[in-house]
């Protein structure tokens, strides 16, 4: 018998409300409640509905990481628990559509075809494969998906135009000369028969971007029907590619006014999204920390009535009281001596971990870039090169000896970096620096550019090792109170069943000592970007 939970059922009301923030705050407290009482079936709906309460709202990674933190509540093997895995991975497939990972949100959709029980959600699910097949240009995949289940849509007139018109842009896709104007407008006649206001949204879209090259007259007629009708459904996304075709397609005056609208619309946009990414993050904070001070409170009234039962215990037994100070003085002593060796031990692996990571920064990586020199260099600096083996040699001596590292006057810091990524360059690598500014340096303290120093080391040999890469960018760029480096090469990026390695987590580590953000941007066979922000303190 499912739990009475009051979280649960004010967290639909929200929904049906349009109040994303407020259902999703009783969806996690829901959660929570069905958490204590062992019920994982519903903890996995609550964070199914978190997920797509985050997708609708434009947080697409924050909704891929809830939606995967339904799973392990979910058992496959009990028949309750497929449909509710099937709607889990469409949510998941969904996020990633809109994150443009095509191949992995086919993998999502082919998922939730696998657990589905339901044969309307099965349409669904396969409607929803076919386009990501749409989007990754495997035409013929997705028509024969298309072909396949339009069949059964025709007591359903709303997912039949949706079908239908998905079909038709397959056809136009494969054969440019298809004349798909009037299977367009079959579903755009369904749809407003049925009153299905985002799929007149859509339709409208198909015949704008029809229409577009090969007759602009009409391209600006259904364009302007497909800004209105996304400003009824709210769709920002919508009014925005529909404002830009106004923009292209209207008369110059047009234009502007329609430029005025999409400027201001965008602004909007980013600003909604953004407040909304950070409440859904301060929501689950306020939860943690309530639960964080409840179980404070509890701990502080326990303490509060063992004291007052330790006090009475006294009173009624002063006699007792030389033992009892007895033992608990040897207790405090015990602990006290366990507390005093943690303290000890902990202190060891620290200066253990520390010692590791200079050996990491000054001989393996510094190494490292001098093989990359002598491999890629055909006139070897040999006094240079032995100077830069006697430097490491004489580091690795102050590391073995614990002693502060000295840091004698060296060049500029632009030209340090400079000269560290340049060292990378082969006759089969370019690598192309922007931003480096000798006058912006002088910004960040000197243990910051130590780091950064390091970091885009590590960021190097590990291109090296394993990208294969012909062309790699490192760019800076320098707002007031943040520095930004953006990363990127056309190397094989980073398999999706590859764990991230030490030296990522390295990087990692350390822009987090920063105070900074690192955001992985990876798509197998297609380069591998990093975006790294440091605050310039």
């Amino acid at each position: 018998m499912p739990i009475s939970n009051p979280f649960y059922d004010k967290a639909f009301e929200y929904v049906d409300n349009g109040k994303a923030d407020s259902a999703f705050f009783y969806f996690n407290a829901a959660k929570q409640v069905y958490l204590e009482q062992g019920d994982s079936l519903h903890v996995a709906k609550c964070l199914i509905n978190m997920a797509i309460t985050q997708k609708e709202q434009g947080d697409y990674f924050g909704s891929q990481e809830t939606a995967l933190q339904a799973i392990p509540f979910l058992d496959e093997k009990k028949p309750e628990h497929q449909t509710i895995l099937g709607m889990n991975f469409n949510a998941l497939g969904l996020s990633t559509d809109e994150l443009y990972d095509y191949p992995r949100a086919i993998f999502f959709y082919e998922q939730a075809i696998k657990y589905s029980d339901d044969p309307q959600n099965t349409l669904v699910y396969r409607n929803n494969l076919a386009n990501a097949y749409l989007y990754n240009k495997d035409y013929e995949k997705a028509r024969k998906i298309y072909d396949d289940i339009i069949h059964g849509m025709h007591k359903n007139p709303v997912e039949y135009a949706r079908v239908l018109s998905n079909l038709t842009r397959v056809k136009c896709k494969q054969d440019s000369s298809y004349v798909a104007i009037h299977d367009f407008q079959r579903a755009l006649h369904i749809r407003e028969h049925e009153q299905d206001f985002r799929g007149q949204n859509s339709s409208l879209a198909h015949i704008t971007e029809y229409y577009e090259k090969q007759n602009p007259d009409s391209a600006l007629i259904f364009a302007k029907r497909w800004y209105h009708i996304a400003k009824k459904i709210a769709s920002p996304d919508d009014q925005i590619r529909a404002l830009k075709i106004l923009i292209k397609l209207s008369p110059s005056d047009s234009s502007k006014y329609y430029f005025d609208i999409y400027n201001t619309l965008n602004d909007s946009i980013q600003k909604t999204r953004l407040a909304a990414k950070n409440q859904f993050t301060m929501i689950r904070y306020e939860v943690e920390k309530n639960k964080a001070d409840n179980l404070s409170l509890q701990k502080d009234n326990a303490e509060k009535a063992y004291n007052i039962g330790r006090q009475r215990m006294w009173i009624g037994a002063v006699s007792m009281l030389c033992v009892v100070l007895v033992v608990g003085g040897a207790l405090w002593y015990k602990k006290r001596k366990e507390r005093l060796q943690l303290e000890a031990q902990n202190r060891i692996k620290a200066n253990q971990l520390n010692i590791s990571r200079k050996i990491h920064d000054v001989v393996a990586n510094g190494l490292y870039r001098v093989m990359t020199e002598i491999e890629n260099r055909e006139d070897i600096d040999r006094d240079g090169i032995l100077d830069r083996l006697e430097m490491m040699y004489e580091k690795s001596r102050d590391i073995s000896y614990e002693t502060e590292e000295k840091k004698p006057e060296e060049q500029d810091y632009h030209t340090q970096i400079a000269e560290l990524l340049k060292s990378f360059v082969t006759e089969n690598r370019k690598v192309i620096i922007a931003g480096n500014d000798a006058e912006q340096w002088t910004r960040i303290h000197a243990d910051t550019k130590e780091q950064i120093h390091h970091i885009l080391q590590e960021l190097m040999v590990n291109m090296r090792k394993h990208s294969q890469a012909t062309n790699v960018v490192i760019r800076f760029d320098w707002d007031a109170d943040v520095l930004r480096i953006y990363y990127s090469d056309n190397g094989i990026g980073m398999p999706k069943s590859c764990a991230i390695g030490n030296g990522l987590t390295s990087i990692g580590n350390r822009i987090a000592s920063l105070n900074g953000q690192i955001n992985f941007v990876n798509q197998a066979e297609k380069g591998f970007k990093i975006e790294v922000s440091i605050p310039i303190l």
